[in-house]
Formats: structure tokens, C-alpha cells, sequence
């Protein structure tokens, strides 16, 4: 079987959906099927089949973009920058996707509802399309922008109500959609409007050979002596609350100073996060250690593992964590309560609570035995839960279902 994974977002990336698109195409073609990745490039000047090395420069098209957006031009709609951009890549994705070919493929997996909806346009009609969703775009422009109205990208307003729509035809582009979970689903149904006949919900999977292999390798990084390791390994934006993470540690160091907080990863928020920490005191209590390839060996010295964002789906960095038998202290946000029992397998705080996380943090620091039986059941709990060959088997059913559907002339795009 030939594969297409493709994205509307960056390619390569360091975030979970260029990682996942690699666990996906690592796996099946141990099982003999051949994979390809499409996406954006990362300057954003391009898509390009990653996997092989063709291109297509969006330049070339964008006299022929900015005309037919010019004869569009009375909605008023496309006067909002941030729906006129999006239009402008969905154009170009659908005239990149066209001119590399999709007859070639058996399955089509999508890996958002910008690239679905693109897809559903220009496929061959007996070819399987799968979209997996793994967050929602309108409701993290709903999240960014709640603090900073003048922005007017809030809830109702035109790039609000564009990326609403997108969600409800992106997923019901496909002929299956997936979720890892059923905060996405319900999302998808309640929010959006999708059928929910059209949804499968399965968890995602990780290759736990490869991880503990890494586990295990040399690192430069040492635990300092007579602290303990506080992590959060997570990109460097927005919705994963880093501020929030900061502003609880500076109310811990009032009370306690045995600890050292390790944030793994990078993003666009980092200058400003570094000058959070100064400006609080924590320049000596923080360490900024950018993206790391030794991450999962890190995760082995860390005691402490806190995921604090206020919308998030089904974090990768979460499941490390609890394969790497840390203790977890995660938000309520989003998908994030489905994969921690309170009190149980981790601790689960309000999100955006910084005071209940620092009085999480406190007792975890000061209870040896607390922390130590949490991270335990959390191990125990994730090596039994995050499979990735079941994730595997689940996916293959699913592009066989998918396959089914259009063979039989497909759901029919919205």
C-alpha cells in the first residue's frame, strides 16, 4: 500500500504532528507499505514532499492566487488578513497536491482540517481520505487572543468564524476522522457540527523501544546536586502556559528552594519567557535549554513533570513523562484529564491556577513517598495504555474503512 501523510503545517517541525507523521510512516514501513510526507516548508515559501525531496514554490502561483482572491474580493471576509493567508495556502496546497500527483496513493491521511478540506477538493474521488484531528483551530485563536481583545481575533469575529467553519468542512471532508480522545470528538459534534458516524476515536502510540533506548543514552546534563528536577518539555507558545508554569515557580521559591526547573523546547515566546524568569527572580532557578535530542534522558533524572498549557490535545511530552516514571502534575485544559487519574497517576490542577499548581509542586517536593507511588502507577498506567502497535492496528482499520467508503462512492463533501 502507498501512503500520503500530509499537513498543512511545517514539515520538518518540532512539534507533535511532524513526530507523529514519523511514527506513522516508521511503522508502516516495517510493514512493507511505502510512506510519503507533504507540508509546508519551514519558511512557509513552499510545500515540498518531504520524504523525497520535490518542491513546489508557492511564488510561482501567487499572480494566479492573487487574481482569482481580487474577483472574490467582494466578500468582505477576505479584507481579514488572517483568513486571507489561510486562503492563500489552502489555494496553493491544492495546486502543490495537483501537481505532485495523488493517483499513485491507496490512502490519503490528513493531519488537520486545512489540509483535509484541501484534499477533499482535488483527490481522485475513489481515493481514501483519513483526517486526523489533533487540536482545534478556532478554539486556540479563541484562546490566544482572550487576553488581548484589541487584536479583534476573538469568539464571533471573522477569522473566529472562518476557522469554525474550516473545522466542520475539514472534518467532514474525509471519509473517516479520527481523535485521540473524546474531549476532541465532542468538540468536532458539539461545537462544530460533524457527524459524529463520521468520527473514530482511538488513543495515539509511541514507540517505547526507541524511547527507553534514548533513555539510557549519554547526556552532558547532570541533576544538580541537592535538588530536585522540575521538567516541562513542551514548544514555547502560548497555549502551553510556560508564563503560568514561571508564575507558580516564583510563589514556590517563597516557601522552598530544593528544586530546578528544566525547560525543554523552544518557540517564539522564549525572550519573552527568560525575561519573565529575570524579572522574577529565577534566572538561577530555570534553566532554558532549548530543543534537545537528549530530552528522553533528561526526563530519567527529572523527579517533577508538569504540562500547565490551557488548551492542548494529547500532549506526546506527557506520555514520555509517564513512561519515564515522573511524577505528572498537568492542567484540566483540553484532552489532558483523559490521560491522568488525580491523585492516582498524576495530579490534575484548574487550568490557569497558579497557586493550586505551586501547592501541588510543594507537596510533591516534600513528599518523597507521595511522589514516588504517583509516578509509579503513572508508569505502570502507560506502558499498558500508549501502544503504538495497537494505535497501528487501529489506523489500519480505519484506512480500510475509509477505503470501503470510497469505493462505494464516499460520504460526499459538504
Amino acid at each position: 500500500m502507498k501512503i500520503l501523510l500530509a499537513t498543512y503545517w511545517l514539515l520538518p517541525h518540532v512539534g507533535g504532528v511532524h513526530a507523529f507523521m514519523e511514527q506513522i510512516r516508521k511503522a508502516m514501513s516495517q510493514r512493507g507499505h511505502q510512506v510519503d510526507l507533504f507540508g509546508h516548508s519551514p519558511d512557509y515559501t513552499k510545500y515540498h514532499m518531504y520524504s523525497d525531496g520535490r518542491v513546489f514554490e508557492k511564488a510561482h502561483v501567487m499572480p494566479m492566487i492573487d487574481s482569482k482572491l481580487r474577483v472574490a474580493g467582494a466578500a468582505n471576509y477576505l479584507d481579514d488578513p488572517v483568513i486571507r493567508q489561510y486562503e492563500i495556502d489552502r489555494y496553493c496546497l491544492e495546486l502543490a497536491a495537483a501537481y505532485f500527483g495523488l493517483d499513485e496513493y491507496d490512502v490519503i491521511h490528513a493531519q488537520d482540517v486545512f489540509s483535509a478540506r484541501s484534499l477533499a477538493r482535488v483527490k481522485p474521488k475513489h481515493t481514501p481520505l483519513v483526517a486526523h484531528i489533533h487540536g482545534s483551530v478556532a478554539h486556540e485563536l479563541r484562546a490566544h487572543f482572550r487576553d488581548h481583545p484589541e487584536l479583534g481575533i476573538g469568539e464571533h469575529s471573522p477569522a473566529w468564524r472562518y476557522c469554525h467553519a474550516m473545522e466542520y468542512y475539514g472534518a467532514s471532508s474525509a471519509d473517516v476522522a479520527v481523535t485521540a480522545n473524546q474531549w476532541m470528538k465532542t468538540i468536532l459534534t458539539g461545537d462544530f457540527g460533524v457527524d459524529p458516524s463520521r468520527i473514530e476515536v482511538f488513543p495515539y502510540g509511541l514507540d517505547t523501544d526507541t524511547f527507553r533506548a534514548r533513555s539510557v543514552l549519554a547526556t552532558p546534563v547532570r541533576k544538580p546536586a541537592g535538588k530536585k528536577v522540575i521538567a516541562c518539555s513542551a514548544r514555547l507558545t502560548f497555549v502551553k502556559g510556560i508564563d503560568l508554569l514561571i508564575t507558580a515557580l516564583a510563589q514556590l521559591k517563597n516557601v522552598r528552594q530544593d528544586w530546578v526547573c528544566w525547560l525543554i523546547g523552544d518557540g517564539e515566546l522564549r525572550g519573552d519567557l527568560e525575561r519573565q524568569a529575570r524579572e522574577l527572580g529565577l534566572q538561577n532557578d530555570i534553566v532554558f535549554w532549548g530543543f534537545r535530542q537528549d530530552a528522553p534522558a533528561m526526563l530519567a533524572m527529572t523527579d517533577i513533570f508538569v504540562h500547565s498549557c490551557i488548551l492542548d490535545n494529547q500532549p506526546i511530552s506527557v506520555i514520555e513523562a509517564q513512561l519515564a516514571g515522573t511524577a505528572v502534575v498537568v492542567s484540566d485544559a483540553g484532552g489532558l484529564p483523559e490521560m491522568v487519574d488525580h491523585g492516582t497517576t498524576g495530579l490534575v490542577f484548574p487550568s490557569r491556577d497558579t497557586g493550586m499548581l505551586c501547592a501541588y509542586l510543594y507537596d510533591l517536593l516534600q513528599h518523597d513517598a507521595y511522589r514516588a507511588r504517583l509516578a509509579y502507577a503513572s508508569k505502570l498506567w502507560a506502558e499498558s495504555h500508549w501502544s503504538m502497535d495497537a494505535m497501528i492496528e487501529r489506523l489500519a482499520d480505519v484506512y480500510e474503512t475509509a477505503g470501503l467508503i470510497a469505493r462505494s462512492g464516499g460520504r460526499g463533501v459538504p
